[in-house]
């Protein structure tokens, strides 16, 4: 089966100079045991962590390490490679063992792994600078996406308050409603001398968080 890699390099902005490097950041073990992408693909996650490290920092410069980390993760693992490498349908473009050259479905990790395999390929084929352009592109709203995220926000409420109030934030249930098996839960928080703030979500854990981050954005104007 011959597949046109010119509508990926277009979807991708990114034209290479290497033809041979981008079929092999797109060739699968099963398709080909000794040249596919496997290694490019070791060399595309390093670069990412590397480029994804470089723009939190710049984002966030006073930022704790603790949350850096958990906002880098967020960002470089297989459940985003697979989103990016969806989004620019990389699936329609993996080479896998298919004898009977049906339309098969391509397996998630097939998609993530190749995701990182194509950036491995770009560094190889044009440098940092070119990998560099390409990841901000297709990652930038997962970046923007990190300015606030759920995991954080209890504990940023935490540090706010203690550090204004040298009080903690607490915590009440308003409602648990819905099905055993799909709960609504709605939970309020307020700070020392505050109105109570509500968040919604299909756990405890969840409301809280939401409620904190809704707290969060109307007393630290995020």
């Amino acid at each position: 089966m011959k597949i046109d890699y010119s509508n990926l390099e277009i979807k991708i902005d990114y034209k290479f100079k290497d033809k041979k490097l981008l079929i092999k950041s797109l060739t699968h073990k099963s398709y080909d045991k000794i040249k596919n992408n496997e290694k490019i693909e070791f060399l595309g996650d390093r670069v990412l962590g590397l480029i994804v490290a470089k723009k939190l920092l710049e984002i966030y410069p006073d930022e704790k390490e603790g949350i850096l980390d958990k906002k880098f993760a967020s960002l470089v693992n297989k459940k985003t490679c697979l989103q990016v490498g969806k989004n620019i349908n990389l699936e329609k473009y993996i080479l896998t063992f298919n004898p009977k050259n049906k339309k098969i479905k391509v397996e998630d990790k097939v998609i993530a792994d190749c995701c990182e395999a194509l950036i491995g390929a770009i560094y190889l084929d044009k440098g940092f600078q070119a990998a560099e352009n390409f990841i901000l592109t297709l990652w930038e709203k997962n970046i923007k996406d990190s300015i606030i995220t759920q995991i954080d926000a209890k504990t940023k409420l935490q540090e706010y308050s203690l550090k204004k109030f040298k009080k903690l934030p607490t915590y009440k249930i308003i409602s648990n409603t819905g099905p055993r098996h799909k709960p609504v839960f709605r939970m309020g928080v307020k700070l020392p001398g505050s109105k109570l703030y509500i968040g919604q979500g299909s756990s405890k854990k969840d409301a809280e968080q939401n409620a904190a981050i809704s707290c969060l954005n109307n007393n630290l104007k995020l």
